[in-house]
């Protein structure tokens, strides 16, 4: 699964060259992020209207059957061995329209500890060096009390073995710009769509024990990739 993630970039420009975008549509408050949490705003790259364009989405997918923000089942991850079959998500899948990406340059997932009760062990993980990449996910807009509100989910495959020893999910990362062209394109079916949220090759990713600090909400800053040095030793020797 994918529950929390970082997008340390701060230069709009290189975002958007990445990723074929206006400078001009890339909110900078969705940038230099350290923990994006759910609910929050998040950097999104959607294909309205045949053309790619860069947009800030909620984080948690909103049903149709909601009535109020927070109340109830808004999904931040979804299954993609499901997702093109099960609801709310099958119509978004079938739709280029309604794909997205999720700009992102890593996320975390945590160990438990075999103590009872013992503090949640954060690990992040990069791709390629700690480059940008680009989460699938869905997209969609919904009328709740009154105001439109967008709002998406990260798409999740089995565990490649970097990711294996410790969760059995991990996020769909596109595996090239092609690939991220490929999902966003409405000449690309749902079974093709499909076939590109396969987990990313392991030789891509790497993990590294991230600061307990990151499992609070709002909690941010570059010093939650550093951790404490009485941690580290555990941490390596529980991630082996």
């Amino acid at each position: 699964m994918c529950g929390r993630y970082t997008v340390t970039q701060v230069d709009g420009r290189r975002i958007a060259e990445r990723f074929g975008v206006r400078e001009a549509a890339v909110e900078r408050e969705t940038l230099g992020r350290f923990n994006v949490c759910p609910t929050e705003r998040i950097l999104a790259v959607c294909g309205e209207d045949g053309e790619p364009g860069a947009r800030g989405l909620r984080w948690g997918l909103i049903p149709p059957w909601a009535r109020a923000l927070g109340a109830g089942y808004e999904p931040i991850n979804a299954r993609a061995e499901t997702a093109a079959s099960k609801r709310p998500f099958a119509e978004l899948f079938a739709s280029a329209e309604r794909r997205c990406l999720v700009i992102a340059d890593g996320w975390y997932e945590w160990l438990r500890q075999e103590r009872p009760r013992g503090a949640r062990l954060p690990f992040r993980y990069t791709v390629d060096g700690g480059e940008l990449f680009a989460f699938a996910g869905l997209w969609d807009v919904r009328r709740v009390a009154g105001q439109e509100v967008a709002s998406a989910t990260i798409l999740t495959t089995t565990a490649n073995p970097v990711c294996a020893p410790i969760h059995d999910r991990m996020p769909c990362v596109l595996a090239s710009p092609e690939a991220e062209a490929a999902w966003l394109s409405p000449h690309v079916d749902a079974v093709a769509a499909a076939e590109l949220l396969v987990p990313l090759e392991p030789t891509r990713c790497a993990a590294a024990p991230a600061n307990p600090a990151v499992n609070r909400a709002g909690v941010e800053g570059p010093e939650l990739l550093v951790v404490p040095e009485a941690q580290e030793e555990e941490s390596q020797l529980r991630l082996v």
